[in-house]
C-alpha cells in the first residue's frame, strides 16, 4: 500500500534534490526523502541512548534481574 504525501519546497532545495538524482545518488525523489527520513530516525535513536547514558550515569539506572522487571 502506498501513502502520499504532498511537501512545498523552496525552488532552492528542489533544485539541490533533483541535482543529487541526476547525479545518481539517488533513484527518485522519493528515494532522497526517504533516505533522509531514515537519517531523521537515525539521529533520534541516537539521542534517545545518549539521554538512556545520562541517566544511567546519574544514578537513574534499574537494574534487571528477569524479564519480569521490565513489566
Amino acid at each position: 500500500m502506498r501513502n502520499i504525501m504532498n511537501i512545498s519546497l523552496p525552488k532552492e532545495m528542489v533544485v539541490d534534490i533533483k541535482r543529487e538524482v541526476k547525479a545518481g545518488k539517488f533513484a527518485s525523489t522519493s528515494e532522497f526523502v526517504r533516505h533522509l527520513i531514515r537519517l531523521w530516525n537515525t539521529e533520534q535513536l541516537m539521542r534517545d541512548i545518549e539521554q538512556s547514558r545520562a541517566e544511567i550515569a546519574a544514578g537513574k539506572g534499574k537494574v534487571l534481574r528477569s524479564l519480569r522487571d521490565l513489566r
